[in-house]
């Protein structure tokens, strides 16, 4: 038997909600000196704590703890019964931590208001490419990097086994018509160099060959720095657009001037070209 001090180490809970526990009727002592009135509890009654403690965990009441051990829960129901409130927390903690990274990416920009970099946004035209590319929708912003990066692995190893090398700048285009969050439409892709007669030789699936058609009207800025920092790069290219009485009109390119995105090493410098289709409104 263990001393009601000795229980709560072992359960890891105060002497003060084991008497508590006691008074609801949830958990009584399994013997009460006459004499000294001290509790005593046995091993076996820890089942019942740990049943207790998980189903708080739950959000539950006492109350309701009371009726649903009153009725004998099954070990198998208790189970389910954690494993949805542990998925509801793990979906809860993701949707904070989207928000603390929301909230940063905005402190970040009010501070770099005071010291702005400085980006000269062109007008350019833009010839057609033969690209291989693997598309897919993104979940979330927060499941960017792990997406490209597993999109760029593919794309790259599918290159390796066919022998065919990059000719230019490894690029991403997202396909939307607007700022989203979740849903994301990307296609990595590579400029890559072959002929006509090549390209009904190669297998498709997942990659994609295909001719990026040129572009006549392209507003084009660079943004050399931290990678952080490129939401200034964005805003001043819409920004431009914007006051130029311009619109977009196709798909957003982020061009890799850096080389190779899976091995660039974190936290330096990079040079990207970011482009957009535009035309007069």
């Amino acid at each position: 038997m263990f001393k009601i001090g000795d229980f709560s180490r072992l359960g890891q809970i105060s002497v003060r909600m084991l008497r508590h526990y006691d008074d609801l009727g949830l958990l009584h002592p399994a013997y009460v000196d006459p004499a000294t009135e001290y509790r005593y509890y046995t091993i076996e009654q820890l089942p019942r704590l740990n049943r207790i403690l998980a189903l708080k965990d739950l959000g539950l009441s006492l109350e309701q703890i009371a009726q649903l051990l009153h009725n004998d829960l099954p070990i198998e129901q208790l189970n389910l019964l954690l494993h949805a409130k542990q998925n509801e927390l793990q979906q809860h903690l993701h949707d904070t931590q989207q928000r603390l990274n929301r909230i940063a990416n905005r402190l970040r920009q009010i501070e770099l208001e005071e010291h702005p970099l400085t980006y000269d946004v062109v007008l350019k035209s833009v010839p057609d490419c033969c690209i291989a590319s693997v598309r897919q929708v993104v979940p979330t912003t927060a499941d960017m990097p792990k997406y490209r990066g597993m999109l760029s692995r593919q794309l790259y190893a599918w290159l390796n086994e066919q022998d065919v090398a990059p000719s230019g700048s490894e690029l991403v285009l997202y396909h939307l018509d607007d700022y989203r969050e979740t849903d994301i439409d990307t296609e990595f892709a590579i400029a890559i160099d072959l002929d006509d007669n090549a390209l009904p030789d190669l297998p498709s699936a997942p990659i994609t060959i295909r001719q990026l058609p040129a572009v006549e009207q392209m507003a084009s800025v660079i943004h050399s720095g931290m990678l952080r920092e490129i939401t200034q790069a964005i805003t001043a290219l819409f920004s431009w657009i914007g006051t130029n009485g311009y619109t977009t009109s196709g798909a957003f390119r982020e061009i890799h001037l850096f080389g190779q995105e899976t091995i660039r090493v974190r936290d330096e410098p990079v040079v990207v070209e970011l482009q957009i289709p535009i035309e007069r409104l």
